[in-house]
């Protein structure tokens, strides 16, 4: 008797399906099952949407259920954004694939080929504090503003002339067919991605062997590597949805570099630095490097970020 098909659990945003179906492609046979996540019920709140109200806070709000629907066996893969994993998975849960890797870089959409090229006072629009913190360390001058929806509908913002530009994911834009709308990539010095960004990670449960197994064969090494170097990184700085950090690690010819940034919101204040060791022990450099940006005071700026982004909710 033939075994059954796996059964991947994911968002269901435009995006994620996308995403899950890249992988159930590979996996011959494989179903997706879409699973409306905390995230994704409170992003309809904002647009209009009702929703019923859920706890889901950090990044666990856009992952939490499909990992319930992974320990009830409701699903035998978790298909995530690595950047939306927490540090910490639950117990009896592991990261079992990481696929090849898109691009990881940030993308500025709008009228300019780059960011000097911004008028004075521009208004760009993003929900990120890292991307905050980093634009305005560069470009103190710019009108950041909050932008909500998935993609497709902040494209549609900024084509109704709501923002200059916009900062998004240069993995999603090319997932979803929209890579035409990129006016420029951020250089990593410039725009420190999130860790993960690019990444997609394979979500099982321990125990179970076929799916572990599955997952295993789709796996990159040099994704799996820089995927292992920047969790450690973010897991040693105790970072969260409310510290702006970026970490970025790149496998090239057995070497793997390793960069990060550390900021406040308002971009008044930040820290980078940049490590590079042999590709075999990438935990270990992520580590390392965490412990380099504590050293330079990391530590003490990403304490004042969560105040004031504390700060900032209550004030909503």
């Amino acid at each position: 008797m033939a075994a059954a098909p796996l059964r991947l659990g994911t968002r269901a945003s435009a995006l994620a399906l996308a995403q899950a179906r890249t992988v159930a492609d590979r996996l011959d046979g494989a179903e997706l099952v879409e699973i409306r996540t905390s995230g994704e019920k409170a992003s309809a709140r904002r647009e209009g949407t009702p929703a019923p109200t859920e706890p889901g806070g950090d990044k666990a709000r856009f992952v939490g259920e499909i990992e319930l629907a992974l320990l009830a066996a409701e699903v035998d893969l978790g298909v995530h954004s690595a950047k939306d994993l927490p540090a910490d998975l639950p117990q009896g849960l592991t990261i079992a694939g990481v696929p090849e890797r898109e691009q990881p870089l940030d993308a500025f959409v709008g009228a300019a080929s780059s960011l000097g090229e911004l008028a004075e006072g521009a208004r760009v629009g993003t929900s990120s504090l890292r991307r905050r913190s980093q634009l305005l360390a560069l470009r103190p001058d710019l009108e950041l503003a909050e932008v909500r929806g998935n993609v497709d509908t902040r494209l549609r913002k900024l084509g109704e002339g709501d923002y200059d530009g916009l900062v998004l994911a240069a993995a999603g834009l090319r997932r979803l067919g929209r890579e035409s709308e990129i006016s420029f990539l951020f250089d990593p010095g410039e725009m420190t991605p999130a860790a993960g960004q690019g990444a997609l990670a394979l979500e099982a449960r321990s125990d179970d062997e076929r799916a572990m197994g599955m997952a295993a064969t789709l796996t990159d090494r040099d994704a799996l590597a820089e995927l292992s170097c920047e969790r450690a990184a973010v897991s040693a700085l105790g970072a969260s949805c409310d510290t702006p950090v970026g970490i970025l690690a790149e496998v090239l010819n057995g070497r793997i570099r390793a960069s990060a940034f550390c900021g406040l919101p308002d971009g008044s204040e930040w820290i980078r630095d940049e490590f590079e060791t042999d590709a075999s022990y990438p935990e270990g450099l992520g580590r390392k490097l965490a412990e380099r940006m504590k050293l330079a005071g990391a530590g003490e700026i990403l304490e004042r970020a969560a105040k004031a982004a504390a700060s900032e909710k209550a004030r909503r």
